[in-house]
């Protein structure tokens, strides 16, 4: 880089390039949820056969490309961006250097250098001291391209400067300073191009039409190596509130500018999709490309695993048989890295599983809320049926023990069903069903002879240790609501089994940016507790509830309460299901813990529309046991 290429550059002109690389990643995203949303979802409602499967298997394939296209070509916006950002500030420094140059009478030569005219005062023999010409001397910066170890600038500019001050020509030490700054804007110029080229020739794919795990591998590498390089531009618009505070953190997220919000979408989806308050189709955006990069990696990562080898050796029928050599290296070296890596796989296959039934009975689009699969111990999946922030009712849904990435799918099942049933009985209003799964769920130690006991449900150690990221994620999705539609809409918190224990801890939780539970409930508008083993509580009121609004039902057949009430979980032996506690007690008429979401002969059962009925606030629907003894 050199004085004319930087004075003639115009930063602009890679800004219009990001614009029309953010433009294709636009609508490869379009494209992608036209693919996914609604092409694929309208094919599997209406097709059946060989044919229709191997034509979505081919759909699902393209919107994986598009999804590709989406974030490589928003990777390479925000780095022209980034870079134009860097040329821009060095391009200023140059400007005003040569424009008090030019207001002092000083000469700015086509090589950088600055010319000054004779001046000052008259010496013995009567002449003005005579004028001359400087260069300036950069100093690098230490942890740029092209520092070096060896730099002699400081000598070199202290020299320069000494024999400026010396001259009895005042131009000269105005020149040297003004020459100073001009090659230091050269050489930050250079600095910027010798650290973006290469990034940016990193940024290309292969040459084929599909897009491979080592594609979404490299992806995550390039993410890297923009993010390092765009760390001036980042520390500019990343500073968020303090203690992630949702509500600042939704007024934060709005008052960035879109290149902005695109910067931090693609370099920081991993972030961005665990922040609470943020939109949920930000948090979509950035989680799926979370959840590709994740599946190739993890993916690649499982294929390189040896098989298991055969497991034991016989020494003869008289001789119990042995392990064997081979499988005792491959057990300590890879069984519980493969243990770990299918678990995860099986959470993505349950989440991409869920993406494809979108259209299916009307089902509408999935946005993934959260995604992580070493989160925790089980994982962290967050799955919303419809957009929480625009959606007139919004049931979370806290899913209870021995829940893991797994069987997520099957409390995934259940939100959908409420989903359909909420929106049978509002079919004017927009209904969101949240699966909210981002704590450690109970989970049987070592089964039990004669009873399948739990020992770490009977603590309340797992809810208590979750409960905080219930609250912040409750409060995060009431702020992101507030800020999409300028009111509230109807909200529902509820929760299975355990699930209903960690609600009642995340109702006394005191989150840093609140000034106290007690004067701040939970932001909900009920709240609703299914075979609950208890909440750790003994009314509404010690949740700082509204008795009017907090619903429980329990199956007769079902025992976790009674069990819950042994363990200690339900405060003096109350749980929200007994009389006692003061909740409206709903009636059931299924079977078992696990049969709530079930439908009968007739339809839904009445067990599941009580609960559809509190969702959407047509409280007159929901049948309460005095009702029915009545």
């Amino acid at each position: 880089m050199d004085y004319a290429t930087l004075k003639s550059l115009k930063p602009s002109e890679f800004e219009d390039a990001a614009d029309g690389y953010q433009s294709v990643s636009n609508m490869a995203d379009h494209a992608r949820e036209t693919v996914e949303r609604r092409i694929a979802g309208k094919m599997q409602a209406a097709l059946e056969g060989e044919a229709a499967s191997a034509a979505l298997t081919q759909l699902r394939k393209l919107g994986q490309n598009f999804h590709y296209i989406q974030v490589e070509c928003g990777l390479v916006s925000t780095a022209l961006n980034a870079m134009a950002s860097d040329f821009r500030a060095a391009k200023n420094k140059l400007d005003s250097a040569v424009a008090d140059a030019q207001e002092q009478k000083l000469t700015v030569n086509a090589d950088g250098s600055v010319s000054y005219p004779a001046g000052g005062e008259k010496g013995e023999d009567g002449k003005t001291p005579e004028g001359g010409k400087v260069s300036g001397i950069a100093k690098p910066s230490p942890k740029g391209p092209l520092s070096d170890a060896d730099d002699s600038s400081d000598a070199a500019r202290s020299v320069a400067r000494q024999a400026a001050n010396l001259d009895p020509n005042p131009n000269h030490a105005r020149a040297l300073e003004c020459a100073d700054r001009i090659a230091q804007a050269i050489q930050e110029a250079a600095e910027a191009d010798e650290l973006w080229a290469p990034k940016l020739r990193s940024l290309k794919a292969d040459d084929d039409l599909t897009v491979s795990d080592d594609d979404w591998i490299d992806t995550k590498k390039d993410t890297g190596g923009v993010r390092t390089a765009a760390k001036d531009y980042l520390d500019a618009i990343r500073v968020r509130p303090k203690n992630g505070d949702p509500k600042l953190t939704a007024q934060w997220w709005k008052g960035l500018s879109k290149d902005q919000q695109e910067a931090l979408i693609a370099l920081d989806p991993a972030g961005l999709g665990k922040t609470d308050g943020l939109p949920a189709e930000v948090r979509d955006e950035a989680n799926r490309t979370v959840l590709s990069e994740a599946r190739a990696q993890y993916q690649t990562e499982r294929d390189a695993i040896p098989s298991e080898p055969t497991k034991f050796r016989s020494l003869g029928p008289k001789v119990e048989a042995v392990y064997t050599d081979e499988w005792l290296a491959w057990h300590h070296k890879y069984e519980n890295r493969a243990k770990q890596l299918d678990k995860a796989l099986a959470g993505m296959d349950n989440i991409e599983k869920r993406f494809e039934r979108t259209g299916t009975n009307n089902l509408p689009e999935a946005y993934l809320l959260g995604f992580d699969p070493f989160a925790n111990t089980d994982g962290r999946v967050i799955i919303a049926n419809g957009n929480p922030d625009t959606a007139d009712h919004t049931a979370t849904y806290v899913p209870g023990s021995k829940t893991d990435q797994t069987n997520i799918g099957d409390e995934l099942d259940k939100s959908e069903t409420l989903w359909r049933e909420s929106s049978a009985l509002r079919p004017k209003d927009s209904v969101s069903t949240i699966t909210w799964f981002d704590y450690n769920a109970p989970r049987s130690v070592k089964p039990m002879i004669e009873h399948d006991v739990l020992p770490e449900a009977m603590s309340d150690d797992q809810a208590a240790e979750g409960a905080p990221r219930l609250r912040q994620f409750l409060d995060g999705n009431a702020a992101a609501h507030e800020t999409a539609t300028g009111e509230k809409g109807h909200s529902t918190l509820m929760g299975h089994s355990y699930g209903t224990t960690v609600i009642g801890d995340a109702a006394k939780v005191d989150p840093p940016y609140h000034e106290g539970w007690a004067a701040d409930p939970l932001p909900v508008d009920d709240v609703m507790t299914v075979a609950s083993p208890g909440v750790q509580a003994t009314s509404p009121g010690d949740m700082g509830l509204d008795p009017k609004h907090f619903w429980a039902m329990a199956s007769p057949d079902d025992t976790v309460p009674g069990w819950g009430k042994s363990a200690g979980l339900g405060e003096d032996r109350i749980v929200p299901s007994d009389s006692e506690f003061g909740a409206n007690i709903m009636t059931t008429d299924t079977e078992g813990h696990g049969g709530y979401w079930n439908y009968n002969s007739g339809g839904a059962s009445k067990s599941l529309t009580n609960q559809a009925g509190v969702i959407v606030g047509e409280y007159d629907e929901v049948q309460l046991k005095q009702e029915a003894r009545e």
